[in-house]
């Protein structure tokens, strides 16, 4: 998908229902060690260097490839992705939106990719859904939506068990 504004970049979503409640999944999206444990998708493991859960604070996390033999390459380098960021707005219990970049030599993965995240009560628990836009041409968009199932599945597990 690309943008509406014809800019040519692009969107990529996903969303999934969650079995747990909105502010226990807000308190997972608002706490460090949280973040680092669900956000990496498969293949991958997250250490959070910086985090501040506020408008205008900063985030930086290392991803990690847990395997050398994984099929892409990082955007840091061989095996890792890091990522610094800004938290642009926190609505508790509603949405929570980030911009971020890469660090990374390589053109294709520059630019700056706004990711919002949104929380609605459904039954059966939250929907949440993710869009991301100016994603770097550098990601490849099947890579990139099966990243964001990934990540959502995570996210699900790490609340669904918490809430048990």
């Amino acid at each position: 998908m690309t943008s509406p504004s014809g800019s040519g970049k692009r969107i990529d979503a996903a969303s999934r229902v969650i079995a747990a409640p909105v502010d226990t999944l807000y308190r997972a999206f608002v706490d460090a060690a949280a973040v680092a444990s669900w956000l990496p998708p498969e293949g991958m493991k997250g250490h959070m260097h910086v985090f501040e859960p506020r408008a205008g604070g900063t985030y930086r996390m290392t991803l990690t490839y847990e395997r050398p033999e994984h099929t892409a390459p990082g955007k840091t380098s061989a095996n890792e992705d890091v990522v610094n960021g800004r938290f642009v707005e926190l609505v508790p219990n509603e949405r929570v939106v980030q911009r971020f970049e890469f660090e990374s030599d390589d053109p294709a993965f520059a630019g700056t990719m706004t990711m919002t995240w949104k929380l609605a009560p459904t039954p059966g628990g939250t929907e949440v859904s993710v869009i991301c836009e100016n994603v770097p041409e550098g990601v490849r968009q099947e890579d990139h939506i099966a990243g964001l199932t990934s990540t959502l599945a995570n996210l699900a597990a790490f609340v669904e068990s918490s809430t048990r």
